[in-house]
Protein backbone atom coordinates (compact mmCIF):
# COMPACT_ATOMS: atom_id res chain seq x y z
CA UNK A 1 0.00 0.00 0.00
CA UNK A 2 1.00 3.57 -1.08
CA UNK A 3 2.05 5.19 2.55
CA UNK A 4 0.20 8.22 1.78
CA UNK A 5 -3.11 6.38 1.48
CA UNK A 6 -1.99 4.05 4.66
CA UNK A 7 -1.40 7.23 6.24
CA UNK A 8 -4.81 8.85 5.43
CA UNK A 9 -6.51 5.52 6.36
CA UNK A 10 -4.69 6.00 9.21
CA UNK A 11 -5.76 9.35 10.26
CA UNK A 12 -9.31 9.08 9.19
CA UNK A 13 -10.18 5.84 11.02
CA UNK A 14 -8.12 7.45 14.30
CA UNK A 15 -10.32 10.70 14.61
CA UNK A 16 -13.13 8.66 13.52
CA UNK A 17 -12.90 6.24 16.57
CA UNK A 18 -11.85 9.45 19.03
CA UNK A 19 -14.91 11.52 17.95
CA UNK A 20 -17.15 8.51 18.44
CA UNK A 21 -15.51 6.24 21.29
CA UNK A 22 -12.05 7.19 22.63
CA UNK A 23 -12.06 3.72 24.52
CA UNK A 24 -12.28 1.87 21.14
CA UNK A 25 -8.87 3.84 20.26
CA UNK A 26 -7.07 0.96 23.24
CA UNK A 27 -6.54 -1.34 20.46
CA UNK A 28 -3.95 1.05 18.20
CA UNK A 29 -1.71 0.66 21.20
CA UNK A 30 0.23 -1.52 23.03
CA UNK A 31 2.34 -1.91 26.36
CA UNK A 32 5.32 -0.21 25.06
CA UNK A 33 3.32 2.90 23.81
CA UNK A 34 4.08 6.23 24.59
CA UNK A 35 1.59 9.38 24.68
CA UNK A 36 2.52 13.00 25.11
CA UNK A 37 -0.28 14.86 25.68
CA UNK A 38 0.32 18.58 25.84
CA UNK A 39 3.56 17.75 27.69
CA UNK A 40 2.03 14.73 30.08
CA UNK A 41 3.56 11.33 29.42
CA UNK A 42 1.71 8.22 29.71
CA UNK A 43 2.43 4.43 28.46
CA UNK A 44 0.41 1.22 27.94
CA UNK A 45 -2.08 0.94 26.02
CA UNK A 46 -4.61 1.15 28.93
CA UNK A 47 -3.02 3.90 30.59
CA UNK A 48 -3.30 5.83 27.48
CA UNK A 49 -6.80 5.06 27.10
CA UNK A 50 -7.87 6.28 30.64
CA UNK A 51 -6.12 9.21 29.76
CA UNK A 52 -7.82 9.92 26.52
CA UNK A 53 -11.39 9.13 28.63
CA UNK A 54 -10.68 11.41 30.85
CA UNK A 55 -10.16 14.58 29.41
CA UNK A 56 -12.29 17.56 30.16
CA UNK A 57 -14.73 17.20 27.17
CA UNK A 58 -16.87 14.40 25.87
CA UNK A 59 -18.01 15.50 22.64
CA UNK A 60 -15.22 17.10 20.04
CA UNK A 61 -14.87 16.56 15.98
CA UNK A 62 -11.54 16.56 14.73
CA UNK A 63 -11.04 18.29 10.81
CA UNK A 64 -7.94 17.45 9.20
CA UNK A 65 -6.20 19.89 7.43
CA UNK A 66 -2.65 18.31 6.60
CA UNK A 67 -1.38 14.95 6.77
CA UNK A 68 2.24 13.97 5.77
CA UNK A 69 4.36 11.15 6.52
CA UNK A 70 7.75 9.51 5.89
CA UNK A 71 9.37 5.85 6.08
CA UNK A 72 10.95 5.71 9.43
CA UNK A 73 13.58 3.04 10.01
CA UNK A 74 14.47 -0.51 8.52
CA UNK A 75 11.61 -2.23 10.85
CA UNK A 76 9.10 -0.61 8.28
CA UNK A 77 7.92 2.31 10.88
CA UNK A 78 5.96 5.33 9.64
CA UNK A 79 5.68 8.85 11.10
CA UNK A 80 2.58 10.33 10.66
CA UNK A 81 2.26 14.45 11.26
CA UNK A 82 -1.27 15.81 11.33
CA UNK A 83 -2.37 19.43 11.63
CA UNK A 84 -5.79 20.44 12.00
CA UNK A 85 -8.74 22.02 13.96
CA UNK A 86 -10.75 20.38 17.20
CA UNK A 87 -14.05 21.81 17.55
CA UNK A 88 -15.48 20.79 20.90
CA UNK A 89 -19.37 20.49 22.10
CA UNK A 90 -20.79 24.23 23.07
CA UNK A 91 -17.69 26.35 22.38
CA UNK A 92 -18.08 28.71 19.30
CA UNK A 93 -14.45 28.52 18.30
CA UNK A 94 -12.28 25.56 16.85
CA UNK A 95 -8.67 25.21 18.41
CA UNK A 96 -6.05 24.44 16.49
CA UNK A 97 -3.80 21.41 17.32
CA UNK A 98 -0.60 18.94 15.64
CA UNK A 99 -0.13 15.59 16.50
CA UNK A 100 2.74 12.99 15.33
CA UNK A 101 2.25 9.38 15.66
CA UNK A 102 5.33 7.38 15.23
CA UNK A 103 3.48 3.89 13.82
CA UNK A 104 5.54 0.49 13.53
CA UNK A 105 4.49 -2.13 12.02
CA UNK A 106 2.86 -5.86 13.93
CA UNK A 107 3.68 -9.41 12.98
CA UNK A 108 0.08 -9.63 11.41
CA UNK A 109 0.91 -7.10 9.46
CA UNK A 110 -0.85 -3.92 10.16
CA UNK A 111 0.35 -0.88 11.83
CA UNK A 112 0.06 0.26 15.95
CA UNK A 113 0.74 3.40 17.78
CA UNK A 114 4.47 3.30 18.86
CA UNK A 115 4.41 7.13 19.87
CA UNK A 116 1.92 9.46 19.94
CA UNK A 117 2.86 13.43 20.48
CA UNK A 118 -0.50 15.84 20.80
CA UNK A 119 -0.25 19.36 21.10
CA UNK A 120 -2.59 22.74 21.24
CA UNK A 121 -1.43 25.16 18.96
CA UNK A 122 -2.12 28.39 20.58
CA UNK A 123 -1.55 31.84 18.73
Amino acid sequence: MDPNDLAKAFVEHYYSTFDSNRAGLGNLYQEGSMLTFEGIKTQGSQNIVAKLTSLPFQQCHHTITTIDCQHSGPAGGMIVVVSGNLQLAGEQHALKFGQMFHLMPTPQGSFYVFNDIFRLNYG
